[in-house]
């Protein structure tokens, strides 16, 4: 095989790979015997037609399959010859490739590379300085916590007899839409607990405004105008009243933070094994969160000193996974999905990539650079690596392990080289954290 490299860029390369006369003729040899075995030639009996009638009759299917098994077999011969990597490979299409018996076969495959980067400080004798973070579990912390799960234990009583609804009550409601006085079909709630003031709307009516300051037993009406647009035609341009029934008033009573409490809460014994556990948990989430600021740290501060320009296949692919998660949160936040599926069509989408570009070449300078990190350490994912990292994922999003699985394998080869990916570049950060020096 003759190969040569030509540089069309930082990090684009044309590989020119001539192919053997003797090897193509090889090729042209195993089509046309597997041919014979497949194609029925009348006057023949099977496998035995003459190979100059198969090539009269399909020549140009032959070509084909032969340029098909060589062109893969020799570019990845090729780009191991040369010592790349590639990102993105251009290989032109069949028909305007030519091959023929008995000549070498000459193609060109235009591939982009990854960049070289010269490693700097990242660890010993010059690793990387964080400033101390010196952020604690206090006192008032623990007790606002104590508080929010009072909130958490408090129970519902009755209120007095004669009692207002005040801001903070709760109200047990029956609420109902009628049309021209009739009811309206699907408006109907019962037995609705609500807490007053809380801004909650119930059908999507607003009702603080009107309940609060009524008894139980109270009824009042709540009109409710509808945009001659609405999608339900029912309503569209019409007033709905909306009958709000105040059934009862029950209010938050807090028990005393004592050991009784305690014992209410779990398998405590006083408030301060509650207090104990508290701030062991409060503990565990700090050290977790300075942990990420660090590595965020971390992050940031090799993407400053490394300068490499980056490769925009990585870049657009980065670009355009951020632009769809973006979109789809927007899905999800809106009440309406047909809606904000309408909204994302119309959106600007170039401004939207403009917005998120700096984010997706940051993502992708980070990676490249704890890409060759490890490979300069031997850093590498073990199959405890992704099983722990499997484990971890179905904690999280609380399926079982076996489903995390499912959703791999349905996923192919690609899903499981990301999850790879992943699992290596927080190893590769954790090594570099491992090796920072804490000032202070």
């Amino acid at each position: 095989m003759k190969m040569e490299v030509t540089e069309l860029g930082p990090m684009k390369r044309a590989l020119k790979i001539e192919v053997p006369a003797e090897e193509v003729n090889q090729r042209f040899i195993r089509a046309y015997t597997a041919l014979n075995k497949q194609v029925r030639v009348p006057g023949f009996r099977p496998g035995k037609a003459p190979v100059p009638l198969l090539e009269k009759r399909y020549a140009k299917a032959v070509e084909e399959d032969v340029i098909r098994s060589l062109v893969p077999d020799y570019y990845d011969k090729a780009i191991k010859q040369a010592g790349i990597v590639p990102i993105l490979v251009e290989i032109p299409p069949l028909e305007r490739v030519k091959i023929q018996k008995d000549a070498a076969f000459s193609f060109t495959a235009t591939v982009e590379i990854r960049p070289t980067i010269q490693l700097r400080d990242y660890k010993a004798p010059n690793p990387i300085s964080l400033k101390p973070d010196k952020r604690a579990v206090t006192d008032e912390q623990i007790d606002k916590a104590l508080e929010v799960l009072r909130e958490q234990m408090a129970q519902l009583h009755p209120a007095a007899p004669g009692s207002a609804l005040a801001e903070g009550d709760y109200a047990v409601v029956d609420i109902e839409g009628f049309l021209n006085d009739h009811a309206l079909e699907g408006t109907k709630k019962e037995g609705h607990l609500h807490k007053a003031g809380s801004k909650m709307s119930i059908l999507g009516i607003d009702v603080d405004s009107h309940i609060i300051g009524n008894k139980e037993s109270d009824v009042v009406d709540i009109p409710q105008v509808y945009p001659p647009n609405h999608p339900d035609p029912r309503v569209a341009g019409k007033t709905v009243i909306f009958r709000c029934a105040l059934r009862s008033i029950k209010q938050k009573k807090l028990a005393p933070l004592d050991d009784e409490f305690a014992k209410d809460c779990g398998p405590y014994t006083s408030i301060q094994d509650i207090k104990d556990k508290l701030r062991a948990e409060m503990e565990r989430a700090l050290k977790k969160d300075i942990d990420a600021s660090y590595k965020d740290t971390i992050l940031k501060r090799l993407a400053e000193i490394h300068h490499f320009d980056l490769p925009q296949t990585l870049v657009e692919r980065e670009l355009t996974a951020i632009v769809r998660q973006h979109l789809q949160n927007r899905r999800r936040k809106q009440d309406d999905p047909g809606n904000a599926e309408a909204a994302a069509r119309t959106e600007d989408m170039k401004k939207l990539q403009e917005e998120h570009r700096p984010e997706a070449e940051r993502r992708v300078k980070t990676s490249l650079i704890l890409e060759a990190i490890a490979d300069k350490e031997g850093l590498t994912v073990t199959s405890e690596d992704l099983d722990a990292e499997i484990t971890r994922l179905a904690a999280e999003i609380k399926i079982s392990v076996e489903e995390i699985r499912r959703m791999i394998q349905a996923g192919g080869q690609d899903s499981l080289d990301d999850l790879r990916a992943r699992v290596l570049a927080d190893k590769t950060l954790d090594f570099v954290y491992r090796h920072a020096v804490i000032q202070g």
